[in-house]
């Protein structure tokens, strides 16, 4: 069997195949292998690893298998992704939700005006006029429990008929959860398949900074094609699937699953293997993904207003703001990592690519004033894809991936 340069097979860094369940900008789905070089290299097996920026989850699903994982990101919809990958649902396959969310959903659709349906075929100004009425339900006062998307996003990413689906599968897995049928992890695992639905019925380019306007007929027509996409559906469809491989591949290695501020999990590890992928845009990941975090945390948010009118976004108030986003801040938030990373006498695995906020030469001098001399320091390199959800000319662009590498001598 083949060995690496420390000592441990190869095999036992090798990343496991696994279902993705939305679409994520800067995904490292592609570069696993290479990630799990990176644990060879500081031999990482027998303690715990911890994705620190889990996001998407490709880290935490890829090695879950192998490792005890600390999942976390400040964003909760990622530890219901990563729940799926690390928890067994052991009951959520009793229950047919989509037949139990239709009770709610045929009756709340039934109750549209005609004028927010979308047929096959319109003209360019009478899709726009149902846009609007879909988006006219942001004033409307309701007084069921579950109406969350219906009132904030219908007409945007979604249209009116496709929120009561999804407020009304919401409102499936709440009862289950509340009453006992289900447990935490069964809870998540819906969710997870319900965030899924979310964005393969999504109008948008693959996340939620703004949806597109009909502003000509073949944009219209591609706008309508999603607008008629059934969201139980796609529902369905994955959560089938995805069940196959979750009973069949999910073991439970005491893994944890949190929602903490980076400097706040480094506080709290023992010595671990910390794996970072910061997001380093100018603008926030919290603006391409909050309607995934509305839809788990289902809190009825205060939305962004400009000008007296709600932002197109419908960005949440209260949406995070990354200091590795920021300039200003960017080394800042580099120095508190790696700082807390040396706290715990942990080894450091830090993906950077070249469309970042500060240049790997910077970096790495960063690291090395920080962690010292009780640690080498280096960096290993690969081309790369970076998907950036662009729908036509700029869906992806080749970057260069570098893993920088701290390991405690």
């Amino acid at each position: 069997m083949p060995v690496s340069s420390g000592g441990q097979t190869i095999g036992e860094y090798e990343p496991r195949a696994y279902p993705q369940v939305i679409k994520y900008m800067g995904s490292k789905a592609q570069i696993l292998d290479f990630v799990g070089d990176g644990l060879s290299a500081v031999s990482a097996h027998g303690r715990p690893l911890v994705d620190l920026f889990a996001g998407a989850c490709a880290i935490t699903a890829g090695f879950g298998d192998r490792f005890k994982v600390v999942s976390n990101d400040i964003q909760e919809y990622s530890s219901v992704i990563a729940s799926t990958y690390l928890k067994r649902a052991e009951s959520i396959g009793n229950f047919d939700l989509v037949a139990l969310a239709s009770v709610i959903a045929e009756r709340n659709i039934a109750e549209l005006p005609a004028t927010m349906h979308y047929p096959a075929t319109s003209t360019l100004a009478s899709f726009n006029k149902i846009e609007k009425c879909n988006r006219s339900l942001l004033m409307k006062e309701f007084s069921t429990s579950h109406h969350l998307f219906t009132q904030i996003y219908s007409g945007t990413w979604w249209s009116a008929e496709q929120c009561i689906w999804i407020d009304a599968i919401r409102e499936v897995l709440d009862g289950l959860y509340q009453d006992g049928h289900i447990l935490k992890a069964d809870f998540n695992f819906g969710l997870t398949c319900l965030l899924h639905a979310m964005a393969y019925t999504s109008q948008g380019t693959g996340h939620y900074a703004q949806y597109r306007d009909a502003k000509t007929v073949e944009g219209m027509a591609d706008i309508n094609k999603y607008r008629r996409t059934s969201v139980p559906v796609i529902f369905r469809r994955k959560f089938d699937l995805l069940l196959a491989w979750h009973l069949k591949h999910v073991v439970d290695l005491d893994h944890e699953l949190v929602a903490l501020d980076y400097r706040v999990c480094l506080g709290k590890i023992k010595k671990s293997v910390v794996y970072a992928d910061p997001p380093y845009a100018f603008v926030h990941y919290s603006r391409f993904y909050h309607a995934m975090e509305t839809l788990v945390r289902y809190d009825y948010p205060e939305l962004q207003f400009m000008k007296d009118s709600v932002v197109k976004g419908r960005y949440r108030v209260d949406r995070h703001q990354s200091p590795f986003c920021i300039k200003t801040q960017v080394q800042g938030a580099f120095v508190d990592m790696f700082e807390g990373v040396k706290d715990s006498k942990s080894d450091l695995l830090l993906s950077y690519s070249n469309t970042g906020m500060i240049n790997i030469d910077e970096l790495i001098g960063l690291a090395n004033n920080t962690f010292g001399r009780g640690y080498r320091v280096w960096f290993e390199e690969m081309n790369h894809t970076h998907m950036t959800m662009g729908r036509s000319k700029d869906r992806s662009r080749k970057v260069m991936e570098s893993l920088i590498i701290a390991k405690k001598l």
